[in-house]
């Protein structure tokens, strides 16, 4: 079985821009390779991959799914994940435990906005794709003008591998052959010879296909110089070889709904993407040493698997994992590296969608889900006690938008409070917490959609309502300038009625700016400790630490968080036994606070990046209103009959913003944001 052969599996996610066909083209994938009986198509909320009852009535995909197929005596394992930015890191845990993905891109707007941002994923872990060209059906469709997209936007290198001619047929450049799919579902796929017509049309496509497969195989360049016909199985090998090396991004095109183009593009994934042994090494540290192991997809080493996704199925926790090294039966103890926490894995699946499927030993290479582990959440590494290895993180994003929100009946306050920790154990996007000053309960995340998705699964799941305030953005503070401050602590406190205390510290803290985006650095280099000869004793210096840290913990204005602040303790001085402790953390932090207040403190709001797609026609209107909500616009393109505004809005600004698009432009605008940095403003 191809399971069993680790060379003969595909691990691969699915990824584009919301609405670019990846759930439509999924579902292609799983009726030709007989892994589903029938297509769902996601506009009548029967994809097989859209199971969640909010994917459904949404018509979007929220979750990463995962799912196998068979085809050509190997396993296509795919991941199919969400186009919408407020979901953005489904997509990015899936790319941290793929071997290589299939980029979708319509061929009427070529490339979009999230694209991009998959794109940057995809280059964060060296994944290797090939791209699909979908909906080569519509009108305006442009496979040339799409790779060039591809080449101009994204900093690609596309090659033309299957090249659309008339409508149900693609032209096979490396085999030199015309496919054309017919029957009810596209399922018979008929393959002729190339005529002379269609030869002189996609000479030019054939010519730049096999100077890029010359590149990595010098016996091809004669055949490009003198015109013959090529060694098919010479001209995939070479292209394989680009392809896993991430120099270049073979194109497909079809139509995925109209059921034309998939089967090649099966073809080429096999063909094409890496096997898991094809992938370089994976980088871990060695707990015990501290020192950087690289770690083999093989099943003989010691366990190695990264929890990737906590997710609740049928109301139980289970974690999906990918396994690197070693294997991992049902029953197994593991240990969760870095810490003394060990687990007993109770129950290993396989997944198809959402059904998964029980088996015995999850082996190198796999992803699986586990059942029983109820401490290992995303990121955490699998290993074994006797040899512990952490395997990179997957980072989080810092939520942007946060709403109050409480139960609509007063006696579920227990209720909420227990299933708004599954959910954020579930996505850490997600944070919740209470304000000290209002008591309100605030919970935050990427966006309007994001928080309203998590709503509607805490009343399906759970049976619980919840009431939700206005939407309130997060802020971050910061310091304008340098500032200093010396603060002296003189505070007598009565113990008792014939006992006081004396609290005396005298402390000299600055603050300069730093750059956005570089969080909060503290120091105590270059500390003066006066009277001179004085040191501070470890009790001091950990009170002083302490007291460098409250300061910091909370903005002068708000009491939001502090970012792009470096903070520099320069004096301390010490008035014998009245400078305990208390009193020179209570002085640390009182003169670190008055320090920033010094800096002209100043709030900083989520400032997003923006894409807004309109018709041209309408686009004088939409560029208005953005200016008015004091967007700053970076450029605009204009190709066929749409326009592409790019820029930079406040987040407060952009709430309700997708309603009014609609609203501008009679329902036929989009719009896309992703956070870009807090600033000033």
């Amino acid at each position: 079985m191809a399971k069993d052969n680790i060379n003969a599996v595909r691990n691969i996610g699915i990824a584009a821009h919301i609405d670019a066909g990846k759930t439509t083209l999924t579902e292609r994938v799983l009726y030709y390779t007989g892994a589903s009986h029938k297509i769902g198509e996601v506009h009548d909320g029967q994809a097989t991959m859209d199971y969640m009852a909010e994917e459904q009535a949404h018509g979007i995909t929220i979750t990463s799914a995962v799912t196998q197929c068979p085809w050509n005596d190997h396993l296509i394992q795919i991941v199919d994940t969400p186009g919408h930015v407020d979901f953005t890191i489904e997509v990015e845990r899936a790319m941290r435990v793929l071997d290589g993905a299939v980029i979708v891109i319509d061929a009427v707007h070529g490339v979009e906005p999230q694209t991009e941002t998959v794109w940057r994923q995809a280059n964060r872990f060296d994944i290797p794709r090939v791209i699909f060209i979908n909906k080569m059906d519509r009108p305006g469709a442009d496979y040339d003008r799409s790779m060039e997209t591809i080449a101009k936007r994204l900093g690609g290198n596309p090659v033309p591998i299957c090249v659309p001619t008339d409508e149900n047929t693609v032209v096979d450049l490396v085999h030199g052959r015309v496919y054309s799919f017919s029957g009810d579902r596209g399922e018979t796929v008929t393959t002729e010879a190339l005529n002379e017509d269609l030869r002189t049309a996609t000479e030019s496509h054939r010519e730049t296909m096999l100077l890029s497969a010359a590149e990595y195989d010098s016996s091809l360049e004669d055949v490009v110089l003198e015109g013959g016909d090529a060694d098919p199985d010479l001209v995939w090998a070479a292209l394989r070889k680009g392809t896993i090396a991430g120099d270049i991004q073979p194109c497909f095109s079809g139509s995925a709904l109209r059921n034309w183009g998939v089967q090649p593009l099966l073809d080429g994934i096999l063909a094409l993407l890496p096997a898991p042994k094809d992938r370089p090494p994976t980088k871990g540290i060695e707990v015990k040493n501290d020192s950087t192991e690289l770690i083999e997809m093989e099943d003989g080493g010691p366990l190695a698997a990264l929890v990737f996704k906590v997710q609740l199925w049928d109301g139980r926790r289970h974690v999906f994992a990918r396994i690197y090294r070693g294997t991992l039966s049902a029953g197994d103890k593991v240990r969760v590296a870095g810490t003394t926490t060990d687990e007993r894995v109770a129950r290993i699946f396989d997944v198809n969608a959402g059904s998964k499927k029980r088996i015995d030993t999850a082996r190198a290479g796999q992803i699986v889900l586990l059942a029983g582990l109820k401490h290992a959440t995303t990121g955490d590494t699998l290993c074994r006690a006797e040899h512990e290895v952490l395997l990179t993180r997957i980072e989080s994003r810092a939520p942007v938008l946060g709403l109050a929100i409480e139960p609509e009946s007063s006696r579920d306050e227990e209720k909420l409070l227990d299933v708004i920790e599954k959910v954020c154990e579930e996505d850490p996007t997600l944070k919740f917490n209470e304000d000290e000053e209002t008591g309100q309960r605030i919970l935050s995340g990427m966006g309007e959609l994001h928080l309203m998705i998590v709503f509607e699964r805490i009343q399906r799941e759970f049976g619980l309502s919840v009431r939700a305030g206005k939407p309130r953005v997060v802020s971050r503070e910061t310091v304008l300038k340098a500032g200093i401050s010396d603060t002296t602590l003189d505070r007598v406190i009565r113990l008792s009625a014939d006992e006081t205390s004396v609290l005396k510290a005298r402390v000299v803290a600055r603050c300069t700016p730093l750059e956005r985006g570089s969080e909060v650095t503290t120091s105590l280099e270059g500390l003066t400790v006066l009277p001179e000869g004085t040191e501070l004793h470890r009790t001091q210096l950990e009170a002083v630490e302490l007291g460098l840290a409250d300061g910091v913990s909370a903005g002068p204005i708000e009491g939001s968080a502090l970012q792009d602040v470096s903070v520099r303790i320069d004096t301390i001085e010490l008035f014998g036994e009245s400078s305990t402790a208390q009193a020179l953390r209570i002085a640390v932090a009182q003169s670190v606070r008055e320090a920033i207040r010094d800096g002209n403190a100043a709030i900083m709001r989520p400032l997003m990046k923006v894409a807004v797609v309109v018709p041209n026609e309408q686009m004088g209107g939409v560029l208005g209103d953005l200016q008015a909500r004091q967007a700053i616009i970076s450029g605009t393109e204009q190709e066929a009959n749409t326009a592409t505004i790019h820029g930079e809005c406040a987040l407060e600004q952009l709430l309700g913003y997708t309603t009014d698009l609609r609203s501008m432009t009679q329902g036929r605008g989009q719009f896309t944001m992703e956070f870009a940095r807090f600033d000033v403003g």
